[in-house]
């Protein structure tokens, strides 16, 4: 399969990829955001059933270079989003 260009925004929509994929999206996202100076990220894993965005929080609760997470504000997507704080 060809690789996926992602557009390096602060914004990732993680609704088109396989969940087995999670771990090394976010953290090749996150190093992207950061190479661009891009500190603050919003994460979209939807509302559903809460199992996808327990998913990434747990990624991301082990990646060194995350300061904090949250919900989104309302306006983002509330708790369909997780915004991210990157040193």
């Amino acid at each position: 399969m060809a690789p996926v260009e992602i557009p390096i925004d602060g914004v990732l929509d993680l609704h088109t990829f396989n969940p087995k994929e999670l771990p090394q999206i976010l953290s090749d996202y996150l190093n992207a955001c950061r190479e661009k100076g891009i500190m603050s990220i919003r994460i979209v894993h939807g509302k559903g059933t809460g199992v996808q965005k327990a998913r990434v929080r747990s990624v991301l609760s082990k990646n060194p270079m995350v300061v904090a997470f949250k919900d989104a504000p309302e306006q983002w997507g509330g708790w369909g989003a997780t915004v991210v704080t990157i040193r």
